[in-house]
């Protein structure tokens, strides 16, 4: 005679996947935080749009795929059990994070959200960049900027790379100009700058050559800053500085000229913040020479045909916009000047 098998009653799956196979919805879980808020079935259900009796099935459905008794009637309606109430407080913060992450979404399509990768050289940075972002981060809080100051080869090879969106910058010889899109900005002017103790300062009538007899700090060999101020001073009759030490580093340029007597061309947008009373205030001076003294235009530049996010889109219009203002105003103090 064979024994009848045992029964074994499987163990529960408490896991997520297998509670949704059983039922496990949304809307179950916004009825038993409305339960837990009013104390009623009741008035939970009409808080959700539902009937009585429909809210009492959903709640028994709720308990069949938790497995757990998740409320117990009293005279005055229903009160949660340690299940029902722990399970509410999940389902609010779940829910409340839900609500976050589509709202995050909008703002995303909307191009209110995100990060936005900008390059740009450095007197642009400061000129352009700085009060965009400045400006973008009172009226667009959620979005996120990353900026790379770098020369303008180096933010190339970063855009085809993808690693920045655009940059501020030229088009140089590592980039096909078929590849890009260009909104030509204007010139970046450059001045010769010391520490503000400097003999050359001293000087009532200053000229280029006098510069010479000093150490200049330059970007290296190649670097267009370098190559527009040694192309200025064959210009003008003048030979490269005898002796240069070479960085791109405008942080180690700063501290060589302020702790010996060399000479160093930056931005003119540089030099006004290191010397402006209300800017860093240090002890940097502006040399009176070479005023005219200048890089090739720069301009923004883009990917052809580049499918940018709707932040990265909505950053560039901005910015476009305030090159064409910025282009009007110079145009005006050209005709009127």
């Amino acid at each position: 005679m064979k024994a009848k098998p045992v029964n074994k009653q499987q163990p529960f799956d408490a896991s997520a996947s297998a509670m949704i196979q059983r039922g496990l919805r949304l809307p179950q879980l916004r009825l038993l935080i409305a339960v837990a808020d009013i104390g009623q079935i009741s008035g939970a259900a009409s808080h959700v749009g539902m009937t009585q009796p429909a809210a009492s099935r959903m709640l028994t459905e709720l308990e069949r795929a938790t497995g757990a008794v998740l409320y117990e009637r009293h005279p005055r309606g229903v009160a949660l059990t340690d299940a029902g109430h722990l399970l509410a407080k999940r389902a609010r913060t779940a829910l409340n994070d839900l609500e976050t992450a589509f709202d995050e979404m909008h703002m995303l399509a909307q191009g209110a959200g995100g990060l936005v990768r900008i390059g740009t050289v450095t007197g642009p940075g400061l000129e352009l960049v700085l009060p965009l972002i400045r400006d973008m981060r009172v009226t667009y809080p959620e979005i996120a900027f990353e900026v790379t100051v770098d020369t303008s080869d180096v933010l190339a090879d970063a855009l085809f790379a993808r690693r920045i969106d655009f940059y501020i910058g030229r088009v140089l010889s590592n980039v096909s100009p078929r590849d890009v899109t260009t909104t030509t900005i204007g010139i970046e002017p450059v001045a010769l700058i010391v520490r503000s103790n400097h003999p050359l300062m001293r000087r009532a009538v200053l000229t280029l050559a006098d510069t010479l007899a000093f150490d200049w700090v330059m970007q290296a060999p190649g670097g267009l800053l370098r190559l527009a101020v040694e192309a200025y001073l064959i210009k003008h009759g003048h030979s490269a500085p005898p002796s240069t030490l070479s960085t791109s580093s405008l942080l180690l340029t700063l501290g060589m000229i302020s702790d010996t007597d060399a000479v160093a061309p930056v931005a003119r947008s540089v030099a006004d913040i290191l010397v402006a009373p209300q800017g860093m205030n240090s002890a940097i001076s502006v040399l009176n020479v070479a005023h005219d003294m200048c890089v090739a235009p720069y301009a923004l530049i883009c990917r052809r045909a580049a499918e940018n996010t709707p932040v990265v889109a909505r950053v560039l219009r901005l910015l476009e916009h305030r090159i064409g203002t910025r282009l009007a105003e110079d145009n005006f103090t050209s005709e009127t000047g």
